[in-house]
Formats: C-alpha cells, sequence, structure tokens
C-alpha cells in the first residue's frame, strides 16, 4: 500500500525535526504518534495516527489524547491526517469531529509517489546547488522558506539553524542563480522511499525550472547514496502540475488540521 510509504515518511521527518531539542516530544500513546518540537509554529508540534482508526469514537478518544499532551505544555498544535488510515465511512465526519477537539481543517494536500521519475520536458536551468551543510546554508534556507510558506522569519530559524537536524537525516540543498540563493529542497529517507520537503522558489524566480532542476537533483543524490528509487511527497496546489509532469501520482490525501 503506497500510502504507508508518504504516511510514515511523513512521521519520520517530523521526528527529525523534534529529537534533537531539549523542548522536543517523540512519543506514542493510545494510538498517536507525538512529534512535537515544542516551538511557537503549531505545525512542527504534530500528531499523527499511528495505527488504522476503528470508528468516530475512536478518532475522537485519539484527537483529546493528543489535545491533553500539547495543552499540558502549553502549545499550539496539528493533526496530520493520511485519509487511508480512516475507514472511508468516516471520512465526511472528520473534520466535524476535529472541529469539536478545537482543530480546524487548515491545508489539504495530495500525497503522491513516483517509482520513477519521467524525463524532463524542457531544458532545465543550471543552478549552483550547495548543500545545506553551514551557517550562510542555514541562513539562506530559512529566508527563502519564510518568504515562500509565510511564516515568519524566526519561526523558521527556530528549526532550521539547528546543526544537528541536518547531521540526522534531514538533508537540505540550496540553488543560487549568479551567487543568490533562489530555491531550496530536502529530502528524508525513511520507511523505503526518499521523501521531498520544503520546495521552495523565490516569487521573483519561479515557472522557470528552479523546482524542478533542484528536485531532481536532490533525488539523484538520495537515490545514489541510500539505492532507494521510490520518491514521495505531498503537493501544494502550486506544484501539483509540475509533480504530476514528473511522473508522481496521488495515493493518498494528507489533512492538516490546526489549533485555534
Amino acid at each position: 500500500m503506497e500510502f504507508q510509504n508518504v504516511e510514515e515518511n511523513l512521521r519520520h521527518s517530523f521526528r527529525a525535526l523534534a529529537e534533537d531539542r531539549r523542548s522536543g516530544d517523540v512519543r506514542e500513546i493510545g494510538g498517536v504518534a507525538i512529534a512535537s518540537a515544542g516551538t511557537s509554529f503549531q505545525m512542527f508540534n504534530a500528531a499523527f495516527l499511528s495505527s488504522p482508526v476503528a470508528d468516530a469514537a475512536d478518532l475522537e478518544r485519539r484527537t483529546l489524547i493528543a489535545r491533553v499532551q500539547f495543552e499540558s505544555r502549553g502549545l499550539e498544535w496539528s493533526f496530520w491526517v493520511c485519509e487511508d488510515l480512516l475507514p472511508p465511512r468516516l471520512r465526511k465526519q472528520a473534520e466535524r469531529i476535529f472541529n469539536r477537539c478545537g482543530l480546524r481543517l487548515a491545508v489539504q494536500l495530495p500525497g503522491m509517489c513516483a517509482d520513477r521519475l519521467l524525463p524532463p520536458r524542457r531544458a532545465l536551468p543550471e543552478l549552483e546547488i550547495r548543500r545545506v551543510d553551514d551557517d550562510a546554508t542555514r541562513l539562506a534556507f530559512c529566508d527563502i522558506g519564510c518568504t515562500c510558506f509565510h511564516v515568519p522569519l524566526n519561526w523558521f530559524r527556530e528549526i532550521f539553524l539547528r546543526r544537528r537536524l541536518w547531521e540526522n537525516g534531514f538533508v537540505g540543498w540550496i540553488g543560487y542563480l549568479d551567487g543568490e540563493p533562489v530555491v531550496t529542497a530536502a529530502t528524508v529517507t525513511a520507511a523505503g522511499a526518499v521523501g521531498v520537503y520544503n520546495v521552495a522558489t523565490l516569487p521573483a524566480h519561479r515557472r522557470r525550472g528552479h523546482g524542478e532542476a533542484i528536485v531532481r537533483y536532490a533525488l539523484d543524490r538520495a537515490r545514489r547514496e541510500s539505492g532507494c528509487e521510490r520518491t514521495i511527497l505531498q503537493a501544494t496546489d502550486y506544484g501539483l502540475q509540475l509533480y504530476l509532469s514528473m511522473g508522481y501520482r496521488t495515493v493518498t490525501t494528507v489533512n492538516v488540521y490546526a489549533s485555534e
């Protein structure tokens, strides 16, 4: 079941963000996996389903377990839910259950998978691509990410300025054009797949192939280092058509609920 590659790799990526931090909390309790970085940004304080849900009462029970964990620490938080872990009859009810538990639907992300990428449909731009491994590249990763994802810079820096993150399975890349950083991507290899994360191109440089160029570079490096061919990602509306053209197909939906 390909959705499991998407769901398990996503959980692993959040554990990487949380587990090396003093404020981090990584645990499983009552069918809920907690991967909380303990940060200001609620999306980095995440809960996941750690097994399939039986029914509405089971989903509400697990959501309340997660809420107690985060509220006890005074944290805003989010619940990332792979739809395939819910029975089909429950999927239309799920949003109401999360609403009752104080969460709102923030975004729906197609969970996508590809065993092999299709060749590029156009010539891709030449970039100087550097690995995120020093202060300058970590700062550039934060600057581009906060601009593209509309997140305050200090929230991004809480996570991505930490040196240990980049030594713990989270591999980042910066694409430079004429010496200026313009695009980022990151990969996490886990659960039988290479996960693609944090693909972001500065607005002035979009629609020129920079995102595709750095994603292909990052995946090629990950495949050579791990031998893993299958790749997964969660697409935004902006990137969906690009990923379809690269050979990705939608295998699930990840719904992200955030505390109000």
